[in-house]
């Protein structure tokens, strides 16, 4: 075993741009951190998310804070902003998406014991107020990341990539070694 260069690792990324976008789309509702959506841009990136949607009060590029988090993620993942959450919902919806939602509610699941039907729209709301009831009434399944400790949170960006690198790992996209 050995580290990989950096030469080997931006190889590796070249070729990545011919493999196809996991069938998962992203909608972050009111994240008013943008350094979250710029973690978020990252995550996207990192699993080649279809497509990226910033919604209501959600930051959009460009912002120096997005780009100082997401480091040039920006301008590799498709992304769109829409002023509402529930008209782009119900049009993915529609087009055959199944549309889930992390937020804690009585009918949350574990994400770990989900196993998304693609394509999919992962959405994620506000840091404090969580998502939107409306969008909630919307959802096909709604998850949740369980908390052992004291707070009843994780990270919008944490648990973003936590969810979404669960469903690459479920797409026909999913992850495979490479030697180099």
């Amino acid at each position: 075993m050995r580290k990989l260069t950096h030469p080997e690792i931006l190889t590796l990324r070249s070729q990545n741009a011919f493999l196809p976008r996991t069938p998962v789309s992203i909608c972050l509702n009111d994240v008013r951190s943008l350094y979250n959506v710029g973690s978020v841009f990252r995550t996207a990136d990192g699993m080649r998310a279809e497509k990226l949607y910033l919604c209501g009060i959600s930051g959009k590029p460009p912002e120096r804070a997005i780009t100082k988090t997401a480091l040039g993620a920006e301008t590799s993942v498709p992304w769109e902003y829409r002023r509402q959450a529930v008209p782009l919902l119900k049009e993915l919806k529609a087009k055959g998406y199944q549309i889930v939602v992390m937020e804690h509610t009585t009918q949350s699941v574990s994400y770990a014991d989900f196993k998304p039907i693609f394509p999919v729209c992962l959405v994620a709301g506000n840091e404090v107020s969580g998502v939107d009831t409306a969008i909630i009434d919307l959802a096909d399944v709604l998850i949740d990341i369980p908390m052992l400790g004291e707070k009843n949170s994780l990270n919008v960006g944490v648990a973003m990539g936590i969810a979404a690198y669960h469903f690459l790992h479920h797409s026909k996209c999913g992850v495979k070694t490479r030697g180099v």
